[in-house]
């Protein structure tokens, strides 16, 4: 008797050391993967850069002033916003990025890490640039801080320069090495010379972000400036449109404008006058490319190949007026309407669309002569802006002599819907023109060279449009009841909900020091004063 309970027990005890192993066994779901590879979590980041920071046709679009919804049921033309993207979900992925290379046995700087420091700019300054200031060296640390206090705007900068200039220093060093690819990047199939490029482009995006700030010290901001462009070996930028950080659209990843909307928005979203009127003064062939004569306007019996036959409707106008006026399918055809529409051979053909620039070449030519014009560095200016000018002709495919178009003639998507026709364009007469032709570093010089570069944004680079516009009044944004808020173009976002719930006491501390305690869209940001 006494073996048998002796046995009992025995076998007891193992059960129970079974269930204890077999318990920690359960609690892995074996539907989640709890590890993934570097690569693997590089293209969720990378995807982000696209699809959360301003895609095409979406409502920043609008704020850029390009297009404008004139449909309610769409959304409307208001600067009316709330809180910003939350990206620190992504900058959580950019650690865990890290982390799991660094299993593998990698070095401490590695190709990974070196990206690294470019997606934490990069999202950092989204983030920054339409709140202020934000938690950045208290953040991400898990549990080890669950209330990270918030760095001024001008510490984020900071931190953000220093980023990118140490991204920079650690790809010269992986490539010298013979270290020069990362695994599962589809923008530059992971080549880390075009990321350095890429990166170093970025930077002179940041320090022109900064440059209300160009006589802070601490910052430094036209040295550093002058230090990339007069040292190319170190510094390697752009060299042309094969170098542009840009996602590119493809039958399962769509462009947003595409033969499976067609029926939804076509005409429910007109061009906006800031973008079109800025092209039709030029005589600027891009307004053909992008645009569509507006039906009035040929009914009236100009031709497509006129420039004032295209039209845009005022952001601030009331958008029941612009309903009314912008002309609809009424299902027995097309009725002319008042403003031009997206081009829908374009857009609305294919599922690929056009190439979005997240970082693109004539984005760059462009800062260069924003900052050979403001003195930070000695070149040639007029030469950087005709190189920015031509690039984004060229993205167009517009070419010197005869180029063909075409434009919807009944508002159908067909090709038996289209009307082609030919526009002669000469670039030495396009640069003569008084509105082209470079004034020369000084104010008015200035003002061109953003009105090209806000050309040149047109559904690409998420919201710099604005920002460029916010930061310099150029070029003239439209206001009136359409735009709300007053009639006024809004400064920034409100912080998200989650800060105010979960980071109180901080999140006070930051709007009270920035905004006298008010989260106010209207206010001024410190990269603004």
């Amino acid at each position: 008797m006494r073996s048998i309970i002796i046995a009992v027990l025995a076998f007891t005890a193992l059960l129970f050391t079974g269930c204890e192993k077999s318990f920690e066994e359960l609690e892995k779901d074996p539907n989640r993967a709890i590890t993934a590879p570097a690569s693997l979590i590089l293209q969720g980041i990378e995807w982000d850069m696209y699809n959360n920071t301003g895609r095409p046709f979406s409502s920043e679009m609008r704020w850029n002033q390009f297009y404008a919804v004139n449909y309610n049921y769409y959304g409307n033309n208001e600067y009316q916003w709330s809180a910003f993207t939350n990206h620190y979900s992504t900058l959580k992925n950019v650690v865990q990025m890290e982390l799991e290379h660094k299993k593998t046995g990698a070095a401490d700087i590695n190709g990974y890490t070196a990206l690294g420091k470019f997606f934490r700019a990069f999202y950092m300054d989204q983030m920054s640039a339409r709140a202020g200031d934000l938690p950045m060296s208290e953040a991400l640390l898990g549990r080890e801080n669950l209330n990270p206090r918030y760095d001024s705007q001008k510490q984020i900068y900071v931190q953000i320069l220093n980023l990118l200039n140490e991204a920079n220093s650690d790809i010269t060093s992986l490539i010298a090495k013979g270290e020069t690819t990362v695994e599962g990047d589809f923008y530059f199939a992971g080549k880390l010379a075009s990321w350095q490029r890429a990166i170093n482009a970025f930077r002179l995006r940041m320090l022109l972000r900064l440059s209300k700030k160009e006589a802070d010290t601490d910052l430094n901001i036209r040295a550093q400036f002058a230090e990339i462009i007069n040292n190319p070996a170190r510094y390697p930028l752009f060299a042309g449109m094969s170098d542009n950080l840009q996602f590119i659209s493809n039958n399962y990843n769509k462009y947003p404008s595409n033969p499976d909307n067609f029926g939804f928005d076509a005409t429910r979203q007109n061009m906006a006058a800031t973008y079109v009127s800025l092209l039709t003064a030029r005589q600027d062939p891009r307004v053909m490319i992008t645009a569509e004569p507006a039906g009035a306007q040929l009914k009236a019996g100009k031709t497509p190949s006129d420039y004032t036959a295209y039209v845009g409707a005022s952001s601030g106008e009331d958008l029941a007026d612009m309903s009314a006026k912008a002309g609809i399918d009424n299902g027995a055809g097309f009725a002319p309407g008042a403003y031009s529409f997206q081009s829908r051979s374009r857009y609305y053909t294919n599922y690929t669309g056009e190439n979005v620039f997240i970082i693109g070449y004539p984005e760059m030519c462009f800062n260069i002569a924003e900052g050979i014009n403001r003195g930070w560095v000695s070149g040639n200016a007029d030469q950087w802006y005709q190189a920015g000018i031509k690039a984004s002709m060229e993205f167009y495919g517009i070419k010197e002599g005869a180029n063909s178009m075409q434009y919807s003639r009944t508002g159908g998507r067909e090709a038996s819907d289209f009307v082609g026709y030919t526009v002669n364009f000469s670039f030495a007469n396009y640069l003569a023109q008084p509105l082209v032709k470079y004034a020369g570093n000084n104010l008015t010089g200035l003002e061109q060279i953003l009105t090209q570069k806000y050309l040149a944004f047109f559904m690409n680079s998420g919201m710099e449009a604005y920002f460029n516009f916010r930061r310099t009044g150029f070029p003239k944004f439209m206001t009136g009841v359409g735009t709300g808020n007053s009639e006024r173009i809004a400064l920034r976002w409100q912080y998200p909900i989650s800060e105010r719930t979960t980071n109180g006491a901080n999140y006070k501390a930051a709007i009270d020091a920035q905004f006298g305690g008010k989260d106010d869209i209207n206010d001024k940001i410190w990269l603004l004063k």
